[in-house]
């Protein structure tokens, strides 16, 4: 139920930034630097490589995060009873863990 949870989370966290990157492709080119200013002080272009290399990283972590949740949630629906202990054991290790500060 957690992943089915977690994955309704991803793929409305990908809407969301889908919609992000419509407006601004929509919204009008900002104005350009005054001439006065330093050039070093201006902000990158709005398609500079760096924008573009964070967006591919975020692309690739979405990815690689669904990736993960899908293969998840097949483990824990082909041995369930594992997975039940298995949480109960890193529960129990947790509570134990916190308990004692």
């Amino acid at each position: 139920m957690t992943d089915a949870i977690a994955s309704r989370e991803l793929k409305s966290l990908q809407e969301e930034m889908l919609a992000t990157q419509r407006e601004r492709r929509a919204a009008p080119a900002a104005p350009a630097a005054p001439a006065a200013m330093a050039p070093g002080l201006a902000e990158p272009p709005e398609g500079s490589s760096g924008e573009r290399e964070l967006r591919e990283q975020l692309r690739e972590l979405v990815s690689e995060a669904t990736t993960f949740f899908e293969e998840a949630e097949q483990s824990i629906s082909a041995h369930p009873t594992q997975s039940v202990v298995g949480a109960l054991l890193v529960g129990i290790l947790i509570g134990r863990l916190l308990g004692r500060r």
